[in-house]
């Protein structure tokens, strides 16, 4: 589907109603909260009514039998109801006294300008590749979930049907989308989406297919296996109508142009030109390789190895894999570990609930090939919580195809850097708090972008480290070096400044990733969402940044764990916003 900026970065947040607390432990918002809610929620309304599943996602069972009709028609009526929504809260912004809640009526409107502005680039320029298999994929998967009511499932029959066009008033989903495409192909000097993309995506397609069928299967539902037959092949139909239509014109480069790239960065909250985040990014890949060398030196006189080089020492790490059903308990344990840590160092406070890591199944493999956090619901959550996610190979784009095997994820060392990025104190704790105690829906939605979400992620990394062993330390130290990697290759690969062949050696040889990692990381600078990938460097580099001076100000009377504390009570909040917060409340008011 055409994606907004709020979607694209956020695939897991639109809601609509009372900012949602966990069941368990509710707590009244501020007045200032239920305000700036109130305007929120004129945005959202509109959002879910044009977009049901994600209604679905965040918890409200009315929206379970619903789906998306992604016609033009239904494009331009959602915009037109979200510009006279913005009007009205604009409007109302010169009146309202409170400055937390002006703040947010800014941020609402900074969030739905770019939107339209990304929407109207995307209308006058691109045919769009509308992956049917994968958006109808995760239409269900929402509703068939572990942590969904077993009330709810049954919904998702009715949506299934819908989608095969079963159902009064329902075409079938493909047909839609192909009319959307056709639309698009009939404009003058359009551009296609890149031929690597759409190869490789209707190569993997078979997994979201199998998939769909499994989770019916998984939780015993009656009733679907005739929509799903008729909607199989409708999703073979249209993959065969877009290797005729699409991919013969699909463009041989994946640049994009400087005005695209320009709007992806601004998306991921990155307010500074590709050359210069690059150029920051190389200087910190130099820094990072000279932290590695004696923490390499020290794992290799350790365990006798025959070289201290850190890529000899990672390659001879990665070879004591843990596999199979030793897993989960493994990472498990890391987690008690962590959170060991956690509470004898006074890093930050933690909720008396366990977190939650599980595999990947093969489906989710192919629509997020990386270790994941997968947030809770943030509306009408009734005790749900994020899960980390694990993938463990990446599904091969070919009919018959060997899988890419990762060997990056699955071992002693490395574990304490994955799980405190993705759990605690990282993106479990990011998420679940918000959910817990509650912020403004404008902070935790539209303020939303992929630098304050990812730095957070990094910087977890960064103060769980100096607690780690030493090899713990050494694989800190390589995500980091992968991060600022990313922050040059991406916009090296926009530019034409490097190719893709030499990413793959950068990532293989001086990262030591899998092929598979290196794999997942090219398509992700070249066609899943180029630009994201240097949020995570920028990001860590500005809350690093805010900490230095935060502590600087305060003097011996900082608090690390207050500092930790008050940065995940103000929600996803970008930089600028984040220091604002810390200098006048914190800072101004320690105590």
């Amino acid at each position: 589907m055409r994606r907004s900026p709020t979607v694209a970065v956020l695939a897991i947040a639109l809601s609509c109603g009372a900012f949602a607390r966990a069941a368990e432990s509710p707590q009244p918002a501020a007045d200032w909260i239920e305000r700036s809610n109130a305007y929120t929620e004129r945005l959202l309304a509109v959002e879910l009514e044009h977009r049901p599943e994600r209604g679905s996602r965040e918890g409200l069972a009315k929206f379970d039998p619903l789906i998306s009709n992604p016609t033009l028609a239904d494009e331009e009526q959602r915009r037109r109801e979200l510009q006279k929504a913005l009007a009205g809260i604009d409007a109302a912004r010169a009146h309202e006294s409170d400055h937390k809640v002006r703040e947010d009526m800014e941020i609402l409107h900074k969030a739905l300008d770019l939107q339209f502005r990304r929407e109207d680039y995307e209308l006058r320029h691109e045919v769009p590749f509308n992956n049917a298999s994968a958006f109808v994929f995760q239409g269900l998967r929402v509703l068939l979930d572990d942590q969904v009511a077993a009330e709810r499932r049954p919904a998702a029959v009715a949506r299934l049907r819908k989608y095969a066009g079963l159902e009064g008033g329902h075409p079938p989903i493909t047909e839609v989308l192909k009319q959307r495409d056709l639309e698009q192909i009939a404009k003058p000097g359009v551009l296609y989406p890149s031929k690597q993309e759409v190869e490789t995506e209707l190569g993997r397609n078979s997994n979201y297919v199998d998939g769909i069928g499994a989770l019916f299967r998984k939780y015993g539902l009656d009733g679907w296996q005739d929509a799903y037959a008729t909607l199989r092949t409708q999703l073979a139909a249209y993959d065969g109508w877009v290797r005729e239509n699409i991919l013969p014109k699909a463009r041989s480069d994946f640049r994009l142009p400087k005005e695209k790239y320009a709007l992806a960065f601004e998306e991921y909250g990155i307010d500074l030109p590709p050359e210069r985040i690059a150029a920051m990014a190389h200087s910190a890949f130099t820094e990072y390789q000279e932290q590695m060398a004696p923490l390499a030196a020290e794992v290799a006189r350790a365990n006798g190895y025959a070289s201290s080089d850190y890529r000899a020492v990672i390659r001879e790490l990665k070879k004591k894999q843990i596999t199979g059903d030793a897993i989960l308990p493994f990472f498990n344990n890391r987690l008690h570990q962590i959170e060991q840590i956690i509470v004898a160092q006074n890093l930050v406070t933690l909720p008396d609930r366990p977190a939650i890591i599980r595999l990947a199944t093969p489906a989710e493999t192919a629509q997020q090939p990386a270790p994941h956090m997968s947030p809770p619901p943030f509306l009408h959550n009734t005790g749900q919580r994020g899960e980390f996610v694990l993938p463990l190979n990446i599904p091969s784009a070919t009919a018959g195809g060997s899988d890419d095997k990762y060997d990056d994820f699955t071992f002693d060392a490395v574990a304490w850097t994955l799980t405190a990025h993705e759990a605690r104190p990282g993106h479990e704790l990011q998420f679940d708090s918000m959910v817990e105690h509650g912020v403004s829906e404008a902070r935790a939605l539209y303020a939303f972008n992929s630098t304050n979400a990812e730095g957070w992620g990094l910087y977890s990394e960064y103060i769980m480290q100096p607690y780690e062993p030493a090899d713990g330390q050494l694989l800190t130290l390589q995500l980091r070096l992968l991060r600022a990697a990313r922050a040059f290759l991406d916009p090296e690969l926009q530019s034409g400044a490097v190719t893709p062949e030499r990413a793959y050696e950068v990532l293989e040889q001086d990262v030591v990733l899998s092929h598979a990692f290196a794999k997942e990381e090219v398509e992700r600078f070249t066609y899943r969402s180029p630009g994201q990938a240097n949020s995570y460097f920028y990001g860590y580099t500005r809350l690093l940044s805010l900490r230095k001076e935060t502590e600087a100000a305060l003097g011996g009377r900082f608090d690390q764990k207050k500092f930790h504390d008050f940065i995940l009570a103000q929600g996803l909040l970008p930089p600028d916003l984040m220091r604002k917060a810390v200098l006048e409340e914190l800072v101004g008011s320690p105590n």
